[in-house]
């Protein structure tokens, strides 16, 4: 037999943000509960809204199953002294499994005999165990920002008010935050009743609905988009795809009611994300725009409640909007009053870290690193001019009112300054390129100046903070330098640069160490391998994105390209020794780097060069002829990035391996041949070690 089980735990309005991880947990947290107890179910749901957490099961057997076990006790030579009597193990076993001697079996395990209880446990009735488990989900949930309240210890997101607690139509026994359990559920705050009775289980989200609460946040974020895109529709608009912010909406409420406003046309004239920031991060309102995708002077908005009043609703959301619109206007209209070139001075009075300097100090490094890095991609002498002038003009307007009040908006905001200066348009474009991308899977520099601005002031960052062992571990990582690093890798990857990081480090230290003489600036080449390595990092994150092995990227991260910081190269090769993994070729290929690894890691720890004088064997000379050859064409195709025909003339010297393997013992007992021998195969290991180390890929 089963019944449906509703657990409700009635809270004070919960921080939007803090519900879809909460959610995800509680399912979580009572499946393992209700695993772990024995019992089984049919479905398994959980819900959220500013209101309460609920979890919802359908078809929860009544009773825990029985459960039939087999537990090793001690062996039989051990069980039992020379007269047959049980020994003191065995005695204790017994105890400890609540049996008796002549309960316990004998069974064969690897020759020996052993003793085992057969023990049967009758599953317990689950209205006996659910005030437990109902506490386990519950209790174990976290929250960024937990709180107490009253003389409760509990520690939870916010203060309970009510809790529902049903098996069927009998109440659960359970207590938490000091509320007993109870059939009452509320409505919403000012439409339903706070005095919801429920019989059954399955009367719960039809009754909360009928008391203007969708529980399901799946239906209520429907509902809210439906709603949303056809007042849009209803006056020729519609709304951008925005799925942040319509499940931040979807948690703020409870019975959506979707409506519109507008404000002056006027405010079109100013930058659409001055517009458009207020409305989203500030309101939470939806912008509009029309058929040719221009912002229209709309906006929706999504209130918590039913039709009633709406205009009134519309005037008060227009009249607040109105006056942030009006702030942005001015801020912006004040800041064009202002050069771009002070501003930038400005920034000698802003610390950007107090042991790295000041944000104009820090301007100049990028200025220098930007200009480095552009040569390093043989930009033109215009590209590098207005490289030059982006670095210069990138961080202006840090000093603005705009961005005092958007932070957001540094850089976005920063491009309409520098154009409405009479700044080139490509340079206007870097200064809101160089802090892209913000995020996972945003946009990407386009312009020359903008990418190597961005990279400059990335690296500058990630440099300047690994000089002072500021290395981001666990999950701390207070100034984002794995985001800048990413960042970097993306940029590096998606634009096909050939840069190798080690090279940039050491004057990045350089600029750096003018500016921050009081920090330590030795063993340099340590922070750069290190800072390396954390990019490389990241290319191992992208790398696994695209369906890279990881036994691929283990290998690839043992070459040069790895250890140069080459990340387009890196990702080059693993995309290329992946593919070839399908290659015939392969097999025969892996096992010879395979033989050759294990023997050179016994080799002479002294090396050699080839002597073909030492030769004793035709397979010797052949393989040394077939060596040079592929050297060479291995140079020329690394050379141009070619690592798929690399890795053919690679293989091609595999057959050459076999017969001198066959031929030969290359440890012999020679000392001058044992060595000459292991030459041979240092300068094959060294061709793959182009690509990578095989050895680490797993067959």
């Amino acid at each position: 037999m089963t019944k449906d089980l509703l657990w409700e735990v009635g809270v004070e309005e919960i921080p939007a943000r803090f519900l879809p991880p909460a959610i995800k947990q509680m399912e979580q947290l009572a499946r393992e509960a209700f695993g772990e107890a024995g019992l089984a179910y049919d479905e398994l749901h959980t819900y959220a809204t500013p209101r309460r957490l609920t979890l919802a099961i359908a078809g929860l057997a009544e009773k825990a199953a029985d459960v039939e076990s087999e537990v090793k006790g001690p062996a039989k030579k051990a069980a039992f002294d020379a007269d047959g009597q049980p020994t003191r193990a065995l005695e204790g076993f017994c105890r400890g499994q609540g049996v008796t001697i002549d309960q316990l079996m004998e069974k064969e395990l690897n020759g020996n005999i052993y003793m085992y209880a057969h023990k049967k446990s009758i599953g317990r009735q689950t209205i006996e165990m659910l005030p437990q488990l109902l506490l386990t989900v519950v209790e174990k949930l976290y929250f960024p920002k937990p709180m107490r309240w009253g003389y409760n210890s509990l520690r939870f997101a916010r203060p309970i008010r009510w809790l529902v607690a049903l098996f069927g139509d009998q109440i659960v026994d359970v207590e938490f935050g000091g509320v007993k359990a109870d059939r009452y559920s509320r409505g919403h705050r000012l439409l339903g009743s706070d005095h919801i009775k429920i019989s059954e289980p399955a009367q719960y989200l039809d009754l909360l609905r009928e008391n203007y609460v969708i529980v399901d946040q799946d239906e209520r974020r429907e509902e809210c988009r439906q709603q949303i895109n056809a007042v849009a529709e209803s006056f020729g608009g519609h709304v951008k795809e925005d799925e942040e912010l319509l499940t931040e909406v979807t948690y703020l409420l409870e019975y959506p009611t979707a409506l519109s406003g507008h404000f002056e046309e006027k405010y079109l004239a100013i930058p659409e994300e001055l517009v458009t920031t207020p409305m989203v991060d500030q309101q939470r309102y939806f912008p509009v725009y029309d058929s040719d995708d221009k912002l229209m002077n709309r906006f929706i908005t999504v209130r918590n409640g039913d039709r009633r009043y709406l205009n009134i609703v519309a005037e008060g959301n227009e009249k607040v909007l109105r006056a942030r619109l009006a702030d942005a206007e001015f801020f912006y209209t004040e800041d064009l009053k202002d050069k771009m070139d002070d501003k930038v001075e400005e920034l000698s009075a802003v610390v950007f870290h107090e042991k790295l300097g000041t944000m104009r100090q820090k301007v100049e490094r990028i200025i220098h690193l930007s200009e480095f890095i552009a040569s390093r991609l043989n930009y033109t002498a215009q590209e590098m001019a207005q490289t030059n002038r982006a670095a210069y003009l990138a961080k202006a307007d840090l000093g603005s009112r705009v961005v005092y009040e958007f932070p957001e908006l540094q850089g976005i905001i920063g491009e309409y300054y520098a154009l409405a200066a009479g700044e080139d348009a490509v340079v206007a474009q870097a200064i809101r390129e160089h802090y892209l991308p913000r995020f996972a899977g945003d946009d990407l520099p386009e312009s020359k100046p903008g990418i190597a601005v961005a990279l400059a002031d990335k690296l500058d960052s990630i440099a300047g903070f690994f000089a002072m062992g500021m290395i981001p571990s666990g999950s701390q990582d207070p100034y984002a330098l794995r985001r800048a690093a990413a960042g970097c890798a993306n940029i590096i990857i998606r634009r096909n640069l050939d840069l190798r990081i080690i090279d940039i480090l050491p004057y990045a230290f350089e600029l750096l160490k003018q500016d921050a003489p009081g920090l330590d600036w030795d063993a340099l080449a340590e922070k750069s391998a290190k800072v390396v390595a954390f990019l490389n990092q990241r290319v191992e994150n992208i790398l696994a994105e695209e369906g890279v092995a990881y036994d691929i990227v283990n290998a690839i991260n043992a070459s040069s390209a790895a250890a140069d910081g080459n990340i387009t190269g890196l990702r080059k090769r693993a995309h290329a020794l992946q593919e070839y993994r399908s290659h015939k070729e392969f097999v025969d290929l892996l096992a010879a780097m395979n033989r050759i690894g294990n023997i050179l890691r016994s080799a002479d720890a002294e090396e050699a060069d080839v002597e073909p004088t030492l030769f004793t064997d035709e397979s010797e000379k052949n393989l040394f002829d077939q060596i040079k050859r592929r050297e060479a064409d291995a140079a020329t195709l690394l050379s141009a990035g070619d690592f798929e025909h690399t890795l053919d003339a690679l293989a091609s010297l595999a057959p050459y391996i076999a017969q001198f393997f066959e031929a030969v013992m290359v440890m012999d007992k020679d000392p001058a041949l044992r060595r000459n021998r292991q030459a041979l195969l240092r300068r094959i290991l060294a061709i793959a070690h182009e690509i990578g180390d095989f050895g680490k890929i797993v067959e």
